[in-house]
């Protein structure tokens, strides 16, 4: 079930259903906006959806999904709802997305490459920390 959040952005959206489809058009849209195309390592996606006026978009699996940045060593949790602001190289006021530090899983709400020729993405939590990583961390795995 879509959130309101979702429910307000939908009318004029291009909207996608299936695990297939969702994924390509997933990866395309981070590629047009820059960033690495593995961002989103998501299982049975059941809707993608892009409101390119308002730069909001939205990612709706069956389940919640947890995944390991192998080359960062970073784990990752995905809720069964991902939203976030789109721009180029940035994606802001995320929700759904969670990075274990430490023992603690913390919200991160923004993400970002400062430059096209910067070869780091930053992350941000909403408790104000950021850490950098090499973005061909997050290139699609094989």
């Amino acid at each position: 079930m879509a959130s309101a959040m979702i429910d307000n952005y939908r009318k004029g959206a291009e909207v996608h259903h299936g695990d297939a489809l969702c994924k390509k058009k997933s990866i395309d849209l981070l590629q047009e906006l820059g960033l690495p195309k593995g961002l989103f390592p998501l299982d049975d996606i059941e809707e993608f959806g892009y409101n390119r006026e308002a730069g909001f978009i939205w990612l709706i699996q069956k389940k919640k999904k947890d995944h390991t940045f192998k080359k960062i060593k970073r784990q990752v949790s995905y809720a069964p709802e991902v939203t976030a602001f789109v721009e180029e190289r940035k994606m802001k006021k995320m929700t759904g997305v969670k990075t274990k530090e430490l023992m603690l899983w913390l919200s991160v709400v923004e993400m970002y490459i400062a430059a096209p020729s910067s070869e780091k993405i930053t992350f941000k939590t909403g408790t104000g920390l950021s850490d950098s990583f090499p973005a061909i961390a997050f290139d699609l795995e094989q």
